[in-house]
């Protein structure tokens, strides 16, 4: 499936559950809510979405405590999980995608080199996360980022029973 038909996907799967999606976006800066609305009557489907690039964006719109930030890294598990439950907690939305990494070409480190990724999807009131380590330049990490977090979120969606 190309991104068109992912979103497509996506798209039918979340209006079958009549449930709204928002995002929370660190180094796609806004690339996923794109990709989302760039289908026509994703309104149907969109809440909103959340650049939280800095990490006093992150603890300002997402209400992440900065000593979680300091303890572990804008980049981990706990702020990729705590972005997804802090968007969903922000918006009128039942599932969320949330990301952070490093989309070089620096910034980058031993333990996170450029290209890792952390995800975070709230799907039904479950949180699941995910680290991806991308290869390629800025472009490309960033458009890998953005096709796995919503590949896997159209994968969660279709397993899970709306509650309604």
């Amino acid at each position: 499936m190309d991104m068109n038909e992912i979103v497509q996907a996506l798209a039918a799967a979340l209006r079958a559950r009549s449930w709204q999606l928002c995002t929370a976006e660190s180094c796609t800066g806004g690339l996923i809510s794109g990709a989302c609305t760039d289908l026509a009557g994703s309104s149907d489907w969109f809440d909103r979405g959340f650049v939280t690039y800095s990490n006093q964006a992150k603890s300002d719109l997402l209400a992440i405590p900065m000593a979680l930030i300091d303890q572990h890294g804008a980049v981990s598990e706990p702020v990729a999980r705590a972005m997804a439950e802090g968007a969903l907690a922000r918006s009128r939305a039942q599932v969320s995608i949330a990301v952070t990494g490093v989309a070089g070409p620096g910034g980058g480190s031993a333990e996170k080199p450029v290209g890792t990724v952390w995800f975070g999807w709230c799907v039904n009131g479950e949180t699941t996360s995910e680290c991806k380590r991308f290869d390629g330049d800025r472009a490309a990490i960033r458009a890998a980022t953005v096709e796995h977090a919503l590949r896997c979120l159209l994968a969660l969606v279709s397993t899970s029973q709306s509650t309604e």
